[in-house]
């Protein structure tokens, strides 16, 4: 009889705590009409489930954190049209639901994507959360065209460029026709031109005066904050400014208002948070395998190793750190 050994967490226990993850036998779930099982080959790790983690308050239940995934169906909920077992899916989840740190999680099969057997496990689980978070942020809140070379002429801002959604984002702009500028570490510099950087600026440096004109949109994928001022600064007319990471602070945005300049908040679970417009998910799973499938866009990831709880560990300390470049990928042991 099959296992489903997950790596849970009780409490927000710092990730120092020796009793921060708990090794748990959980049942085999039972999909809902709308869900496939999964029995997964490779998880990826990212900042939002150490974020997540942290705000998690003492509870009797084990909760599983873990998002990104990648494996083959083993079961099919009775409203399933577009799956048979023994497919191979990948996806980013729901915050709603038990996540990806099991061998075998129940997810919403709208929220899923098939893949083609070839490629790498531990490729495929680095692409759908900092996918679907690149792309949201690029096309759906900026209103850049999602298509090859559509946008020539025009330039994108990148703070945070050697990140996992920054190597994502920066990939998906050069397809679409973008000029990209981005920071990152000058140690990170090859690793920015890997990714279709046109001119890496060390952020340690006076950056912002090496642009030498105002462009078109600007992601911000740090905290805004410190960055602000000069974003407003450097945005375009009608442009645009984009974040992932949650203000601490309140923000002044009256620099905006002569330019008629937007600015964007991204949060890849919204759509699945509050069931609005998730139909859209499938569509750009679909386009990011593609992409990948044609060499287009390329996983990312720096670190792989087995999904245990030790490794579970070493990753996410990595994570909290701070200053990761690229992905870490978790492959299941056979």
């Amino acid at each position: 009889m099959p296992k489903n050994l997950a790596i849970a967490a009780f409490n927000g226990r710092k990730i120092t705590d020796p009793d921060v993850f708990t090794e748990v036998d959980l049942p085999i779930p039972t999909p809902a009409a709308d869900e496939v099982v999964v029995k997964l080959e490779a998880i990826s790790l990212n900042p939002i489930d150490t974020k997540l983690r942290a705000n998690l308050k003492p509870q009797a239940h084990p909760k599983i954190f873990g998002y990104d995934g990648v494996g083959h169906i083993t079961a099919v909920g009775s409203a399933v049209q577009e799956y048979t077992v023994g497919q191979r899916v990948f996806y980013a989840g729901t915050t709603k639901k038990a996540g990806s740190y099991q061998h075998y999680q129940a997810v919403p099969a709208h929220l899923t994507a098939a893949v083609p057997e070839r490629p790498k496990a531990t490729d495929l689980a680095a692409l759908p959360l900092v996918g679907l978070t690149a792309w949201e942020l690029l096309f759906e809140k900026m209103g850049f065209i999602p298509a090859i070379n559509a946008n020539a002429g025009k330039t994108l801002l990148v703070i945070n460029g050697a990140g996992g959604v920054g190597s994502m984002l920066t990939q998906l702009a050069h397809w679409a026709g973008l000029n990209v500028i981005a920071t990152a570490s000058r140690k990170n510099f090859d690793w920015l031109t890997q990714h279709h950087v046109d001119q890496p600026l060390d952020y340690h440096e006076d950056w912002a005066s090496q642009i030498p004109r105002l462009v078109d949109g600007i992601a911000i994928l740090y905290a805004p904050e410190p960055y602000l001022a000069q974003a407003v600064q450097l945005i375009a007319p009608l442009g645009h400014i984009g974040t992932i990471v949650t203000p601490t602070k309140p923000l002044d945005l009256a620099g905006l208002k002569p330019k008629a300049a937007s600015f964007d908040q991204e949060y890849m679970f919204t759509k699945s948070d509050f069931g609005v417009a998730y139909d859209s998910t499938k569509h750009i799973l679909n386009q990011l395998a593609t992409l990948y499938d044609a060499g287009v866009i390329q996983a990312s990831v720096t670190h792989t190793d087995p999904f245990d709880l030790k490794h579970l560990i070493t990753a996410t300390k990595a994570i909290e750190a701070g200053h990761s470049v690229g992905k870490t990928s978790l492959f299941m042991k056979a």
